[in-house]
């Protein structure tokens, strides 16, 4: 097995390097670095903008180019999380809670070089999986059904709620906020809509992308809108400050490693998006670090393990994509219906059907990310020049963007009130020191439980205890009853110490 994958690697890598190959491979990593890069732009409006051009373009090049933005834009959406406290991307919304505040301490350019490492890393191990594991992981995302999915959900759910600063309350309840923006919209059993309030444009639900940058970018801009001064003065922008140290590297290796594992897992399963990645490998980050106080406040940690855990995801999620036929995310459902128009159906035997779009597709995520690295290290200096922009004219410059960026998602000025709306919301749950990211992980994790909760109680027949009876599923159950478990002990442990130094006080 070992030598025939060398071989068809070594046969994409020909592929690959064909001029019109990686012509359109460079265009789609140059678009999706820009798209990344650009406030309240994505790589779901890029690929849809992009689609019909590929309608007249040979298979192998069109999912080049558009598997190259895609990837290309988690490098960009980095940028703007870290730099600007921009989630362009949902996935990149973990990296604003420890990334920005680096920035603030004029570390924006070191998080971003320490960040572009832990993708090419995480990138070319999510490669290296796709490669020699896919048959492993093939079989092991089919012992996946609604069961064992809703028990993974579960678990995400209750680690999101422990990743705010202050009570875990607080966690819980914008967890559960979440959950209720999620299931707004059309209910996919009855067809009846709840919680529409009469709003015919809510059919559909609530955006994502007008939640993600409601909450995170208008919320920040409606604290922030009488600042007259810099976003930051101690920026660093020379090459060599970008560098980082051997201390802060062996900081981040262990993250890197346990972000990448992560995301690596996720990315074999079928129906699970880059974001609850990211918040999980925040959420386990900030479990077992010895220092969880920092986390918030500028931990590096909390940057390096949801960007590994976000390229890996996204190099694996190729797996159920094309070898099920059963896409990840939005982004990878638009990836196999190119694959369909192409008239190319996904499939346990894409790979011997069309080898050259396999191996060609696998090979050139590695020249992709290579161009991304070199392309990265220069252009970083020129992002952090941004931080210089004086912020009158920086944010509402960011606002066109994401005016423009939500706009083009659905054609929709309904989803632009949207995002005014949730940025209300974010400034005044700010003001109060409720945590923005467990409302992002409730809403995209919300119609996925309900779904496959009632989807497993129809098949056992409303029996409850299906849940424990299916070994994968009794695994996860166990763990979120573990994390419970843990969460009151460490409660009670804390209110103990409290009480202890008001006495001994």
């Amino acid at each position: 097995m070992i030598e025939q994958s060398l071989a068809g690697l070594w046969y994409g890598f020909g592929v690959a390097f064909e001029a019109h190959n990686l012509m359109w491979s460079l265009f789609g990593v140059l678009v999706g670095n820009l798209i990344g890069v650009l406030p309240g732009m994505g790589p779901l409006s890029a690929i849809s903008i992009l689609l019909p051009l590929t309608f007249a373009m040979h298979p192998v090049p069109a999912i080049l180019m558009l598997a190259g933005i895609f990837y290309g834009s988690q490098y960009g959406g980095a940028i703007g999380a870290i730099l600007l406290n921009l989630p362009c991307h949902p996935p990149h919304a973990v990296a604003c809670l420890d990334g920005y505040p680096l920035t603030k301490q004029g570390k924006g350019g070191k998080v971003l070089g320490l960040a572009m490492l832990a993708s090419f890393f995480a990138a070319s191990f999510g490669i290296v999986v796709m490669i020699f594991f896919s048959p492993i992981l093939v079989a092991l995302a089919f012992k996946f059904g609604p069961t064992e999915i809703f028990s993974v959900m579960l678990l995400g759910l209750l680690a999101g709620s422990t990743m705010s600063r202050g009570s875990p309350l607080k966690g819980v309840a914008m967890v559960l906020l979440g959950l209720l923006c999620g299931v707004i919209g059309t209910d996919v059993n009855s067809g009846v809509m709840r919680f529409t309030f009469g709003l015919p444009e809510l059919s559909d639900g609530v955006g994502l992308v007008a939640l993600a940058l409601g909450l995170f970018a208008v919320g920040d801009f409606l604290l922030n809108v009488n600042r007259v001064t810099y976003l930051t003065h101690n920026a660093r922008v020379r090459v060599r400050d970008m560098l980082p140290d051997k201390a802060e590297l062996k900081q981040s290796f262990m993250p890197m490693l346990r972000g990448t594992l992560i995301g690596t897992l996720f990315g074999a399963m079928p129906g699970t998006g880059p974001t609850i990645t990211t918040f999980i490998a925040y959420a386990f980050e900030r479990k077992v670090s010895k220092t969880p106080e920092r986390f918030g406040h500028g931990a590096i940690e909390g940057v390096i393990a949801p960007e590994a855990a976000s390229h890996s995801k996204t190099q694996v999620d190729f797996i159920p994509t094309m070898c099920l036929g059963i896409p990840g995310d939005a982004i990878m459902a638009l990836i196999l219906g190119a694959l369909m128009i192409q008239g190319i159906t996904p499939g346990p035997q894409l790979i011997t059907a069309h080898p050259d779009l396999f191996w060609g597709l696998i090979a050139s995520f590695w020249v992709g990310n290579v161009l991304l690295l070199l392309l990265n290290v220069p252009l970083i200096g020129i992002w952090v020049k941004l931080l210089r922009i004086p912020y009158r004219l920086l944010y509402p410059s960011a606002l066109f963007f994401i005016a423009v960026g939500v706009f083009s998602t659905d054609n929709s000025l309904f989803q632009i009130a949207e995002v005014l709306v949730f940025g209300v919301c974010g400034a005044v749950l700010a003001a109060l020191n409720f945590p923005m990211a467990p409302i992002l992980l409730g809403f995209v994790l919300g119609p996925m439980v309900e779904e496959n909760f009632r989807r497993a109680l129809v098949l056992s027949h409303g029996d409850m205890a299906v849940f424990m009876l299916h070994p994968i599923s009794a695994a996860f159950v166990t763990a979120s009853g573990a994390l419970i478990v843990f969460q009151i002990v460490s409660h009670v442990r804390a209110s103990r110490r409290q009480r202890d130094t008001l006495q001994a006080a």
